[in-house]
């Protein structure tokens, strides 16, 4: 068991988000104004509000000191998280449609540095729970947004996965627009299954152990909503749908934090099964855990399933590079797989 599922209302509520991950990706996908309203217009809507808060916090304006955002969601990793996804967006974009910079082929490598930057902004979380763990008693220590967390060598090792995971990411040249009349999809063909698995472990781990409070829905539901889509009718287009639905729940989060911390739709994984706590608002009004005692077995089964699940998708990568005695990262080495070929008989070549 990994969550502490106590109600319908928990179950209900990840369905949602997940439904609406899925329909929002649909809609922005699919045209031109689908995309420049969820990753032009809306992001810098909510950036004139975001600095409202932080100048109004600042000069200590009652309302933005105890405005949900500034509260909860206030630390760097959520708005590195959520520019970078929102600046991925606008870049596949350009890729897709041919625009500016986005139709010549030296800027075809930006889905590639983009999810890697993605990924060690996560790692250096990884990273700062580990120390921040070994220096606090029984591992907890509190985040700037009132979250304790456990942090221990299981966050080593899944950092170590997830820059594995950077690897794991082949042809980066073998990007294209896909052939339909509205170019709706920017397709990564040599992204496959293979990688697709080791990172949804590797995302999952990092979630689990230093989002907890979150998890439930950024490490279940918005890493099945992409895959579930690419699977079933976008093939080849899952980092599109990774993108998309990433930015998008974390405009949804930065905004409204509380629906995953405070109402009845809370999710708390079991690490924290022997505290008496419900919510993440439960968590965060507590000064200390009182000596409690971790579950951590899980944090560190997972983050041994997901380091190997990256060395086995690498260790693939080079048997075939060396079989087909190609440069993984400026070829594609997943030619004659099935998820490659049906990606590319979507390319528009």
């Amino acid at each position: 068991m990994l969550f502490q599922i106590n109600s319908m209302n928990q179950i209900i509520g990840w369905i949602i988000v997940f439904a609406a991950l899925v329909i929002c990706n649909e809609l922005a996908r699919r045209t031109k104004m689908g995309g420049i309203f969820f990753f032009l217009i809306l992001p810098a809507a909510l950036t004139v509000y975001f600095i409202a808060i932080a100048v109004a916090a600042g000069s200590g304006a009652d309302w933005a000191l105890k405005n949900d955002t500034y509260l909860y969601m206030n630390g760097w990793f959520h708005y590195a998280k959520l520019y970078a996804a929102t600046a991925g967006c606008i870049g596949f974009m350009m890729i897709k449609y041919g625009w500016g910079i986005g139709k010549k082929d030296w800027f075809k490598p930006f889905p590639f540095i983009i999810v890697a930057i993605n990924i060690l902004i996560a790692v250096g979380s990884d990273f700062e729970s580990a120390i921040n763990g070994a220096n606090a008693v029984g591992g907890w220590w509190k985040s700037t947004e009132d979250v304790w967390l456990n942090g221990g060598w299981w966050n080593w090792v899944n950092g170590i996965a997830g820059i594995l995971n950077i690897l794991c990411m082949t042809g980066w040249w073998g990007i294209y627009h896909s052939k339909d009349k509205n170019k709706q999809d920017m397709l990564w063909p040599d992204m496959t299954i293979w990688f697709i698995v080791a990172y949804d472990l590797w995302n999952f781990t990092y979630t689990y152990n230093n989002l907890p409070t979150h998890t439930w829905y950024c490490g279940l539901a918005l890493l099945l909503a992409p895959t579930f889509a690419n699977a079933l009718w976008n093939k080849g287009g899952w980092i599109q749908n990774r993108a998309n639905t990433l930015a998008l729940w974390c405009m949804f989060a930065q905004v409204f934090p509380l629906f995953q911390i405070d109402t009845k739709f809370s999710v708390l994984p079991v690490l924290y099964e022997n505290i008496d706590a419900k919510t993440g608002m439960d968590l965060a009004k507590m000064s200390d855990l009182g000596g409690a005692v971790a579950n951590t077995k899980v944090q560190g089964f997972i983050a041994i399933i997901a380091l190997a699940a990256n060395v086995i998708c690498l260790a693939v990568i080079i048997k075939r590079s060396i079989e087909q005695k190609k440069n993984p990262y400026k070829n594609d080495i997943w030619v004659g797989t099935k998820d490659y070929e049906e990606a590319m008989a979507r390319a528009d070549r």
